[in-house]
């Protein structure tokens, strides 16, 4: 499976709600829920997690039940039962809310939030998202708020190394004009099918491609394989961010295990407070590498090196293998942080990076 990388913003997804009453606190009140993905999917799990504390903090006089997958139907009939009143709620995604919504399509525009997760949260939270949502009340629904999808991925059965590759292939995408004007644009054909079409469309070739957030493609984490992938992001100060980066990239073309992804960014000059930030000033590199046993584990460690030598710092959010000595070089801040913890809570990432016994 091919993949490219789109750094855009993500489209949002719109979640609907008929207006939910106070007559929940006098009796027992429970309101379906339905959605498109999977059960695995972030949005099915923090669902789930929004009906539990919503069960503990009624004491159990609301219920919330999730039904994920289309279980309750294709999301018009669900945006349809919403606003007839047969169904509490449903989230989909803004491209199948455009024909019911027209408005609501313009959070399809590519590149239309910032990259950055805090400003874009801010305008989504802010008067944008107010007159988004506010557009809905015309239809007979209530819009409780946008919730950020992550980033589009395309995959193909064909080469993606760059834009020019989607010249002449076929993508699925939700029935949006936005979206199919998106890849006219970029010569390819834009085909709308319904999700649960998608896998077969692939596998009979009615379509080349997809687009989607990474959590909505299913098995997307073993694109390297069965033994799935490592992910590693590193800073360096600006002063030595040429040489250091150089190396970098040099030990990783001597060991051939190369990254299809890579990101590199600048981070600002504003130094974060927090005892374990990784954020410093300098440029960031960030890849992921197929995960072949000893010989990852060597050049990551190997990698460790260049960037303990920069005054850098690999980021331990995405680590899985970091040595005790090289978190201790990154984070200067760790013993006057370790004081704050809590005893009864571990993980095997802190016993790792202490040099305990991580079984």
């Amino acid at each position: 499976m091919n993949m490219f990388r789109k750094l855009a913003a993500a489209t949002a997804v719109a979640a609907l709600s008929v207006t939910l009453v106070s007559g929940a606190l006098a009796a027992e009140f429970v309101a379906k829920i339905g959605h498109l993905e999977s059960a695995q999917q972030s949005r099915n799990v923090f669902l789930e997690k929004v009906a539990k504390l919503v069960s503990e903090r009624t004491k159990g006089a609301v219920e919330f039940q999730i039904f994920p997958q289309g279980q309750l139907g294709q999301q018009r009939e669900m945006t349809e039962a919403v606003q007839l009143g047969s169904l509490e709620a449903t989230v989909a995604p803004a491209a199948f809310l455009g024909g019911f919504n027209p408005a609501v399509s313009i959070l399809d525009i590519p590149f239309l939030l910032p990259e950055d997760d805090a400003t874009a949260q801010k305008i989504r939270g802010g008067a944008f998202g107010d007159a988004v949502c506010d557009s809905f009340a015309s239809r007979g629904v209530k819009c409780i708020g946008l919730w950020p999808n992550g980033k589009k991925d395309f995959t193909s059965s064909k080469p993606l190394a760059n834009i020019a590759d989607f010249a002449g292939q076929k993508f699925r995408v939700m029935d949006s004009n936005i979206l199919i004007q998106q890849f006219n644009a970029l010569g390819a054909s834009a085909v709308s099918l319904p999700f649960g079409e998608l896998y077969t469309a692939l596998q009979t070739g009615v379509v080349d491609g997809e687009e989607n957030p990474l959590d909505t493609i299913q098995h997307w984490n073993k694109i390297y394989g069965d033994a799935g992938f490592l992910q590693y992001q590193c800073v360096v100060p600006v002063e030595n961010d040429n040489a250091a980066i150089k190396e970098i990239l040099s030990r990783i073309r001597r060991s051939g295990e190369g990254s299809f992804f890579t990101v590199f960014k600048t981070f600002g000059e504003i130094a974060s407070p927090g005892l374990l930030s990784f954020p410093r000033p300098g440029v960031t590199l960030a890849l992921d590498f197929a995960y072949r046993g000893s010989s990852t584990l060597e050049l990551l460690e190997s990698l460790d090196v260049v960037v303990r030598a920069s005054g850098g710092a690999v980021y331990p959010a995405k680590d899985a293998r970091m040595s005790a000595e090289s978190f201790h070089a990154f984070f200067l801040g760790w013993d006057e942080f370790s004081a704050f913890i809590d005893p009864c809570f571990s993980s095997s990432f802190a016993r790792r990076v202490n040099g305990e016994d991580a079984s």
